[in-house]
């Protein structure tokens, strides 16, 4: 840098006497440029030697607890709809005009309560007609038995023959046959007319209306038959749900079967507040999806519950037992293993691999590889590494709240359960 100062303060003077205008600003030019490589030359000196050491990182805090001893009670999940316990169709048994209809569309209504009224006044003529049917059988009866008296006086001075009185005989047979089938046409005729009042066949929620007042509804076999309305009973209500063949086999041999306590929340509730009993499995298997269907009975006395909704079921599946329990956020995954990590009294982070169990209201049950005696990192797992050092925070896991006498697991993650006949 500095061999080549020289020349260039040569030319700057040559310029100068040459009366060059532009001398003075390239020779400022010049002064900059060799300013600004003095400076880079200085901080390239002052910063060539080794570089500084640099500080050890802090040792990471983590937060310990002994994992959580609690009685627990395993349970299996499944997810299921709600359907009446009866559902049934309300149609006419007769044909005609609807003249009235007798109750609100969604009403609870009671068994044999009045729902609509077909106009009566032609069965009304029928049954009117059966009954004058009925007296003339009568009437007919009533002398055909005062003929066949008349002729038994007459056997004895042999003025009827015995042709004559097996004929009246069998007039007063036919007769009888006659009264007995008016009768029936009367009894029939009386059923045609009570039947143009439709009555509800069982309590429940009926639905809408489908024919109004005014409309001609015909009567028939089956869906022939006009539909008018249907009504659902809702107390009691089943769940209906199904299950793996492996849960089936499970329950079968856990001794599980009807009458079993189940458990039901809906889809927007975070407890278990209605509860029921299994009351029926199917008699086999689905061959194309392998499962299983089965059903609870659920109480419904405040009708809150409706058929076509969706729940969360749980059942027991087996009996209470002691379990080590710790955050599932503890929880680390390697491969193909899950893993806890624990500080050792030196404060060494070993990762211990366990068996994972059901989860007990965010807690996850531990069935092996972990000691009660362990402290389980429970914060600050991101900073911990095996093999390293950590500073050890005591800390506490917050025990669950217990339902009844023992804390509910469950026990399928995946949506299966157990259920058994």
């Amino acid at each position: 840098m500095n061999d080549y100062a020289p020349i260039e303060i040569d030319e700057l003077q040559r310029l100068q006497k040459a009366g060059n205008p532009r001398a003075p600003r390239r020779g400022r030019r010049i002064g900059w440029i060799m300013l600004v490589v003095a400076a880079v030359a200085l901080a390239w000196y002052v910063f060539r030697g080794g570089d500084a050491p640099a500080a050890a990182p802090p040792v990471p805090v983590v937060t310990v607890a002994a994992p959580l001893q609690r009685q627990v009670t395993e349970w299996d999940d499944f997810i299921g709809r709600f359907e009446a316990s009866r559902s049934v169709e309300v149609r006419p048994r007769v044909s005609g005009q609807i003249v009235a209809v007798l109750f609100r569309d969604g009403q609870f209504v009671r068994q044999g309560q009045p729902l609509f009224t077909i106009d009566a006044r032609p069965y009304r003529a029928d049954l009117a007609e059966a009954q004058a049917g009925v007296a003339t059988a009568r009437s007919t009866l009533a002398l055909a038995q005062s003929d066949l008296a008349r002729a038994l006086r007459l056997v004895a001075d042999d003025a009827v023959s015995k042709s004559e009185i097996d004929a009246l005989r069998a007039r007063v047979t036919a007769a009888r046959a006659g009264l007995a089938a008016a009768q029936a046409r009367v009894r029939s005729r009386s059923l045609d007319v009570e039947f143009t009042t439709v009555r509800a066949p069982i309590s429940g929620r009926i639905s809408d209306r489908r024919v109004d007042a005014g409309n001609l509804v015909a009567a028939g076999d089956g869906p022939a038959a006009t539909l008018l309305t249907t009504i659902n009973a809702t107390d009691p209500l089943y769940f209906t749900f199904e299950g793996s063949e492996g849960m089936f086999l499970k329950a079968k041999r856990e001794g599980l079967g009807n009458g079993a306590p189940v458990d039901i929340k809906l889809q927007d509730e975070t407890a278990f507040t209605r509860h029921g009993k299994l009351d029926f499995t199917d008699n086999g298997l689905d061959p194309k999806s392998g499962t299983i269907r089965a059903r609870a009975v659920v109480a419904n006395p405040d009708n809150f519950l409706t058929p076509g909704m969706f729940g969360n079921m749980r059942m027991a599946s087996g009996g209470s037992e002691n379990a080590l329990l710790v955050p599932d956020t503890a929880v680390q995954a390697d491969q193909t293993r899950k893993l806890l990590l624990v500080v050792g009294k030196d404060g060494t982070v070993v990762a211990k691999p366990v068996d994972l169990g059901p989860l007990v209201d965010g807690l996850r049950v531990i069935r092996s590889g972990l000691v009660p005696t362990d402290r389980v990192i429970i914060e600050g797992t991101q900073m911990a590494i095996p093999g390293s050092k950590v500073t050890a925070r005591p800390g506490r896991i917050q025990a669950p709240k217990a339902q009844g006498a023992a804390t509910v697991a469950s026990a399928s993650p995946s949506g299966e359960g157990t259920f058994a006949n």
